[in-house]
């Protein structure tokens, strides 16, 4: 008696499916990184905007501690190109102006250019900071809003690619 030996194997059909499937899985897979990658951009400018806003927060919390006569030294006027930011010209201006501050500042969360002027070629990020008045003897309140790229100005009527907004309370 002779036993035959039966060859084991996948068909050409079933290659063919198997690769159409695993094709149109990678198909998907690639169609959804353009997404991925949008978000994490977004996701990363939303917190260098969300640290833009402590920073300033920071800033006009210390700036109304100061005893009469003494510098902001986190911040001073006039700018010491030496510290993290420049905008030392907000020392006493949120109590007294009604008109909103504008800052620039890059990508990486660094002040750049001075106040309320245009944006410099490397700004990424604009933070507008409106004070709300009359500021009372014990509080003062500021809306905060920053937004991205620094060129559109949404109080102009630009459309952002993003913006953070928030209202802060400044006890003295």
């Amino acid at each position: 008696m002779k036993l035959g030996r039966q060859t084991v194997g996948f068909s050409l059909v079933e290659v063919t499916l198997a690769l159409g499937v695993a094709a149109l899985c990678l198909l998907v897979l690639m169609g959804l990184l353009p997404t991925g990658i949008k978000t994490q951009q977004s996701s990363a400018q939303q917190t260098t905007a969300n640290q833009i806003i402590s920073a300033i927060y920071a800033v006009l919390a210390a700036d109304v501690r100061l005893p009469p006569g003494q510098a902001n030294k986190v911040c001073p006027d006039p700018p010491d190109p030496n510290l993290p930011c420049n905008w030392g010209a907000l020392h006493g201006h949120w109590k007294l102006v009604a008109a909103p501050d504008t800052i620039y500042f890059t990508n990486d969360g660094t002040q750049t250019g001075g106040i309320n002027g245009n944006p410099p070629a490397d700004a990424v990020f604009r933070a507008k900071i409106t004070y709300r008045l009359p500021p009372s003897e014990t509080t003062s309140l500021a809306d905060i809003a920053v937004s991205w790229p620094a060129a559109v100005d949404p109080s102009n009527g630009g459309l952002p690619a993003g913006s953070v907004l928030t209202t802060i309370t400044v006890n003295r």
